[in-house]
C-alpha cells in the first residue's frame, strides 16, 4: 500500500428507513467492515449490521464487584486486624454496619469503569478520525445517515462498492484515504 492508503468508501441516506434498507442489501452482498453513523440510534440496525453485544455491562460489573471486595477487606482489615476494638459487647468486624460504606465504594468503582471503559472501548479520545474527511459527514449529528464499507473488507472493489452503494440511493458517495 501507498502512503495515501484507500480507507473506506463512505454513503450518505436521507433517513434512518433507507439507511436501514441499504445496510440490509450491503450484509446480503457478504460485506463483513461496515459501519453506519447516525444523529441518533437506529432500532435493529446493530443487529443488521451483525455488531456484536458491548462488553461494557462486564466491566461496569467487575469493577462493582471489585469495589464490594475492596471495601469489606479495607473494613475488615482497619476494624479486626490493624485496630480491633470491642465497643458493647460487639464484634469488632460486624458486615451488617459495613453497608453503607460497600454500597458507596461499589457505585464509585462502578461509576469510574463506566466512564473509562467507554473510552477505551470506544478508543478516545481521538481528535482526528479519517472519516471526518467525507464532505458532508458533518451532517451525521443532524440529520444524515451513513454508511461506510471500510476498504478492508474481502469484498472491496474500488469501482464495484461505489456503484453498489449508489445503487442503494447513496449519495455522495466517496471514497476516503488514510
Amino acid at each position: 500500500m501507498t502512503d495515501t492508503a484507500k480507507w473506506v468508501f463512505v454513503a450518505e441516506f436521507d433517513s434512518p428507513g433507507a439507511l436501514s434498507r441499504a445496510a440490509e442489501k450491503v450484509r446480503l452482498q457478504g460485506y463483513t467492515r461496515v459501519d453506519a453513523h447516525t444523529p441518533f440510534p437506529v432500532h435493529g440496525l446493530d443487529r443488521t449490521l451483525r455488531q456484536p453485544p458491548s462488553p461494557l455491562g462486564w466491566i461496569v460489573a467487575g469493577c462493582g464487584l471489585a469495589g464490594i471486595l475492596l471495601a469489606q477487606s479495607m473494613m475488615w482489615w482497619m476494624n479486626a486486624a490493624d485496630y480491633p476494638m470491642h465497643v458493647s459487647g460487639k464484634p469488632p468486624y460486624a458486615w451488617q454496619a459495613t453497608i453503607p460504606v460497600t454500597f458507596e465504594c461499589m457505585v464509585l468503582l462502578a461509576g469510574v469503569g463506566a466512564v473509562f471503559g467507554m473510552f477505551g472501548l470506544n478508543r478516545l479520545p481521538r481528535l482526528h478520525h479519517p472519516i471526518f474527511r467525507h464532505s458532508t459527514v458533518h451532517r451525521a449529528s443532524d440529520d444524515r445517515f451513513f454508511l461506510s464499507i471500510e476498504a478492508t473488507d474481502p469484498r472491496f472493489d474500488s469501482d464495484q462498492t461505489a456503484r453498489f452503494l449508489e445503487s442503494l440511493g447513496g449519495k455522495h458517495v466517496e471514497l476516503l484515504e488514510d
